[in-house]
């Protein structure tokens, strides 16, 4: 018996059949080969298949074809727009963003804020990961404006 190969990648696959293609090996004849080697879920017999006929059909190359994808509506102004607004309410919600940028989700927002921006819930508020010491110091001090002087004398003492 065959000793089973687990988890192969795409492009080795795609290689088989090329090469069992090349040596006028049979489609169901390839599938049942590359299941016998690979286990059950290596491919379909419909996608083996299409990879004989592209095959056939003159194809070369067992790797992915490149795709262009969904572009992506981040960019600089638009991160720079959100650091701006955040600025102006440092409590804000990512559903008060998300009525400043309706064309903008919800998700891409907060991903602009937490992975772009930086930022981190503190005590209802929104502030930097601390990056530097300087950046600390700002933060602390606007945060320390909005906490009441007895609490304030307290810590200093």
């Amino acid at each position: 018996m065959f000793k089973t190969i687990a988890d192969p990648a795409d492009c080795e696959v795609r290689s088989v059949i090329r090469f069992l293609n090349a040596k006028k090996v049979k489609p169901a004849e390839i599938h049942r080969q590359l299941v016998e080697i690979y286990g059950e879920n290596v491919m379909t017999d419909g996608m083996a298949r299409k990879w004989v006929r592209q095959y056939n059909n003159g194809r070369i190359n067992f790797h992915d074809e490149e795709r262009s994808g969904r572009p992506s509506v981040v960019n600089d102004g638009l991160v720079a727009k959100v650091n701006e607004k955040i600025r102006e309410n440092r409590r804000f919600t990512i559903r008060m963003l998300s009525d400043e940028f309706p064309q903008i989700s919800k998700t891409i927002l907060h991903e602009i804020v937490t992975n772009r921006l930086n930022y981190r819930k503190l005590c209802s508020r929104w502030v930097r990961k601390c990056l530097r010491m300087s950046t600390k110091r700002s933060d602390l001090a606007m945060l320390l404006n909005f906490v009441p002087d007895t609490v304030k004398r307290a810590m200093n003492s």
